[in-house]
């Protein structure tokens, strides 16, 4: 099973990628590791992508499928992979289209988890991490022993800019409008189960395994 992996940011998909590659034995494919792999090893594939990231300019779209491409067709992804949050936008997925039919490894199915905005915005702005050990904690769901302290250390607990109220608003805007013709792509090919990420983690898992035993 080859499965790609799409939500808006806070909608959980870093939970649900670790129960999907688990549940059905699939490798959990990240383009940013597979970058950073790729560079350190000094592959082709990776000293081209770092001749961009070296210039601060971004990785072309067919570098970065290549990279994906070559993953996918190592023995250890013969079962299935997660891409998660990737592709992004309408002409990456074009492209990764063009080069896993050259593997003979089509994606089968697209997962979109979805939330209205309100919840997504409380997940996100609620978020507090310590500065100094990294942990996080959420002001609804994941309270520290004491109000705004580290369990840990005692360190002041703070909030991270990108998840300001202004902020997180602005990321959702972006979100909808880079992906709106990517989702639209993939409906068009029948690809697209959506599964409603607002409520309990467990629940979400429920529907996300029915969804995808049915196909």
């Amino acid at each position: 099973m080859r499965v790609i992996l799409l939500g808006p940011p806070g909608v959980g998909k870093g939970t649900q990628a670790k129960f999907i590659c688990d549940k059905f034995n699939i490798v959990h494919l990240s383009t940013g590791d597979l970058l950073r792999q790729a560079v350190k090893d000094g592959t082709e594939v990776g000293l081209n992508a770092k001749s961009y990231m070296d210039k601060g300019e971004l990785v072309p779209d067919e570098v970065v499928v290549q990279l994906v491409k070559d993953r996918m067709a190592k023995p250890d992804c013969a079962n299935g992979v997660l891409l998660d949050g990737f592709p992004r936008t309408l002409n990456q997925a074009v492209v990764l289209d063009e080069q896993v039919k050259k593997i003979n490894t089509p994606i089968d199915v697209v997962v979109l988890l979805f939330a209205d905005q309100e919840e997504i915005i409380s997940r996100l702005t609620g978020r507090r991490t310590c500065p100094t050990c990294g942990r996080n904690y959420h002001i609804k769901y994941l309270k520290p022993l004491v109000d705004g302290k580290c369990d840990d250390d005692g360190a002041d607990l703070i909030q991270r800019p990108d998840d300001k109220e202004e902020t997180v608003k602005n990321r959702l805007v972006v979100y909808e409008k880079i992906t709106k013709d990517l989702i639209g792509y993939y409906e068009k090919k029948g690809l697209i189960v959506s599964v409603d990420a607002g409520g309990e983690i467990d629940q979400i898992s429920k529907d996300i395994l029915e969804k995808l035993n049915s196909r």
